[in-house]
């Protein structure tokens, strides 16, 4: 297979030149994730919010690979305040216990200030 570009539909991805979802064959990265929910055109100030609509994004990105959580191999978590932290590990554990992936999380500043958590991750698709 060769490498495939999936557009999340974003106008960004024209602007700055990136991909939401690159499928190279064997692995499958997506971006930087975060709690938009697209279809309103809006984002939760509640940081649990913005971690659960962050998964549900992740979970359609994943999908049009053919790709969903259990085959996450690496997830890279970042929040912007540390006390945000203590509030969305138990959702992402709701996500990502079992699969156990390698994992990073840090604290920093976003783009977009009502940005509160940003996720990405990399998976091994299923039929590598």
């Amino acid at each position: 297979m060769t490498r495939q570009n999936i557009s999340g539909g974003s106008p960004f991805e024209d602007i700055i030149g990136y991909s939401r979802v690159v499928d190279d064959g064997a692995y499958v990265f997506v971006s930087g994730t975060a709690g938009f929910d697209y279809e309103q055109g809006t984002i939760s100030e509640d940081v649990a919010e913005q971690a659960r609509q962050t998964f549900r994004n992740l979970e359609t990105y994943l999908e049009m690979a053919g790709c969903g959580f259990g085959d996450v191999v690496k997830a890279t978590y970042i929040v912007t305040e540390p006390d945000d932290w203590q509030t969305v590990v138990p959702i992402i554990g709701e996500y990502m216990r079992d699969v156990r992936p390698v994992a990073t999380a840090f604290v920093a500043r976003l783009v977009d200030p009502k940005m509160k958590i940003e996720i990405e991750v990399t998976a091994r698709r299923p039929d590598r």
